[in-house]
């Protein structure tokens, strides 16, 4: 979006004032109405776009600033459409499911709280979704945790950390993806930089919840029990069905294009599937790949946690990420973002303050909006004139928006994760957010790095 000219110049206060008004409309709509995202930034486009008439700009600019806006996404549309295809014909291989049985195959008394927050990690790596990770092997934990007589504030804040590590570490994931495409970044490359400060967060994570674990303990496993018979019943479980994943994992390591790996991996998981599914024909391949994999096998458990993918399935963060970065485009076009830059400049001398201010903003917008997405698309496109000046490389920004965007949600009692984490774990956000120590060090980490200067790496 620095291409993008700004056609009139504004004072830092008034763009202040302006984004203020934005950001207030849009998290009040989301927050205390608790509409979709979409529309309240439709609103918001449509004042801007008034703005910019009273400000006599031409309709044909703005438009201009809508369209350029949305064209720095389409990169990001075409990695979300692969990624739909990618979780629908990983689930008919046997591929995620495996995985699962793999996880759940490691449960048991001892350590409860560290394995509830190691399984929760490699499932939510396996689907690239905190959210389903939680609503389906999270509520078995609390289950679990509930038999046991142990702290259902600390196996939420487990099963939530596990979840959103996989979510911000999965080349699954849509927030993964977004954040290394608003920044044009590779998305392996992206992954492999954001390890530097995640997997510090993720043992620290386990022994604290090691600690805090008891020492044995026995219960009745029969919800994780049932969920590996039924894979296994239904024959999901193969050895052979890893392959799509090794084969993700080699391309990713030898740095091959994001689109190349993906579309292997989809090919072999594709090839793999008429093995492991019954009936598994052409016509049947191409509605997978469309509306995802429909899991019936009558156990709502699973049900829920296979019955995920398509390109179908991406719609919504498609749409939403070309709704905001039309936003974002005519906030450039009217000068407001570049003002509120200049405003901060005095603040952003030096690599740390930089650093600082992003996680700053990516949190704040999480507590205004209470949305992740936009945590992700806003500050990031604020920011990338800035590190691009300081000749910081991309993938610092792409790191910090994860860091400080994507886990924070969780923690926002009114944000779109801390209502629906609550809602299906029992658990109120204020009583689990001590113990979802994943969550609360990724940020940490990135700002004593920026600070450092650790990992931060110039272009």
């Amino acid at each position: 979006m620095e291409k993008i000219q700004s056609n009139i110049t504004l004072k830092p206060i008034e763009a202040f004032v302006i984004t203020l008004f934005l950001l207030g409309g849009i998290s009040s709509a989301i927050i205390f109405a608790g509409v979709v995202p979409h529309i309240p930034i439709v609103l918001a486009i449509m004042c801007l776009i008034g703005f910019g008439l009273y400000k006599k700009i031409s309709i044909k600019e703005l438009e201009d600033g809508l369209t350029s806006g949305a064209k720095t996404g389409l990169g990001a549309v075409f990695i979300f459409f692969f990624i739909g295809m990618l979780i629908s014909s990983w689930m008919a291989s046997g591929t995620i499911p495996t995985f699962i049985y793999m996880a759940l195959d490691v449960v048991n008394g001892k350590f409860f709280y560290a394995i509830a927050f190691a399984v929760s990690s490699i499932i939510g790596l396996s689907i690239g979704s905190s959210l389903t990770t939680a609503a389906t092997i999270g509520v078995a934990f609390m289950s679990v945790s509930s038999a046991l007589g142990l702290s259902e504030a600390l196996t939420a804040g487990a099963v939530i950390s596990g979840a959103f590590f996989g979510d911000k570490m999965s080349p699954l994931s849509d927030t993964t993806n977004l954040a290394s495409m608003i920044v044009k970044v590779d998305l392996f490359d992206h992954i492999r930089n954001m390890a530097l400060t995640t997997i510090p967060a993720f043992i620290i994570s386990f022994f604290l919840f090691a600690i805090f674990s008891p020492g044995e303990a026995a219960a009745n496993f029969s919800n994780l029990v049932l969920l590996k018979e039924t894979l296994v019943k239904e024959e999901y479980v193969h050895w052979y069905s890893l392959a799509p994943f090794l084969i993700l994992a080699y391309l990713a390591i030898k740095k091959v294009s994001a689109i190349t790996t993906l579309s292997a991996s989809i090919l072999s998981a594709l090839l793999i599937s008429f093995f492991v599914q019954k009936n598994f024909g052409l016509e049947k391949m191409m509605n997978l790949l469309y509306f995802g994999f429909k899991s019936d096998t009558g156990v709502q458990e699973v049900d829920s946690l296979l019955t995920r993918g398509g390109m179908e399935s991406m719609m919504f963060s498609i749409s939403l990420v070309l709704l905001a970065l039309s936003m974002g485009g005519l906030l450039f076009k009217l000068g407001i973002l570049p003002a509120l830059l200049e405003g901060m400049k005095k603040y952003l001398n030096s690599v740390p303050a930089l650093i600082t201010s992003t996680a700053g903003t990516a949190i704040g917008i999480n507590f205004l909006l209470g949305e992740q997405y936009l945590s992700i698309l806003l500050t990031g496109n604020a920011y990338q004139e800035s590190y691009d000046k300081a000749s910081l490389h991309p993938r610092n920004l792409s790191r910090v928006l994860e860091d400080a965007g994507t886990v924070i949600n969780p923690l926002v009692p009114w944000g779109v994760c801390g209502v629906f984490l609550t809602g299906v774990l029992g658990v109120e956000t204020i009583n689990y957010l001590p113990f979802t120590f994943f969550c609360l060090l990724s940020p940490i980490l990135t700002v004593i790095y920026g600070m450092t200067g650790f990992t931060i790496t110039k272009k």
